[in-house]
């Protein structure tokens, strides 16, 4: 046990000692972010194949953590009985290695780890996992709400729109 604990210390150390992150850059980076923290509500439809999309009341729940370092995002869709149906985490970052934000979100037992793109006044992010691709897109309406857009092809069928909403930013 003593030469297992000496060993993980010794490792941190040589961790410690190697090439430092920017935090002041990663901080500055995640700013660009910033128009999204607060609350947020509203209507959410989910299309999950034939049928009647899903109608939901979309929350969303964001602030910053580690000083700025980590933006924490948590999603909540209820049904119209108030009864939660989708409920989803996810965390932003910053990595000045590759100057690149990092989206990794979680929901129902799975994990996505992305690429998030900064567009102004928006955010993309994808993914592809076979045939199937999903693309997201996140942009601030001209009256300052929250319309988001996920589109899945899957094959060489032509894009579905999977989810869409409008937030209101409650603050």
């Amino acid at each position: 046990m003593q030469w297992t604990l000496c060993a993980f210390l010794a490792g941190l150390g040589a961790v410690c000692y190697g090439q430092q992150p920017n935090v002041a850059a990663q901080r500055e980076a995640m700013k660009k972010l910033e128009f999204l923290t607060g609350k947020w509500s509203g209507p959410a439809s989910v299309s999950r194949g034939p049928g009647e999309p899903i109608k939901l009341t979309q929350s969303e729940e964001i602030q910053y953590k580690l000083d700025g370092l980590v933006m924490l995002i948590e999603g909540t869709g209820r049904n119209s009985d108030g009864s939660v149906a989708f409920r989803a985490l996810a965390t932003i970052a910053y990595d000045t290695e590759t100057s690149t934000y990092r989206f990794r979100a979680y929901n129902d037992g799975h994990y996505l780890d992305t690429e998030l793109k900064v567009t102004p006044g928006g955010f993309a992010w994808g993914y592809t996992a076979g045939p199937l691709k999903v693309s997201n897109t996140m942009r601030l309406t001209e009256k300052g709400e929250w319309a988001e857009v996920t589109e899945t092809t899957f094959g060489s069928t032509p894009p579905r729109k999977s989810v869409e909403m409008k937030l209101e930013h409650l603050k």
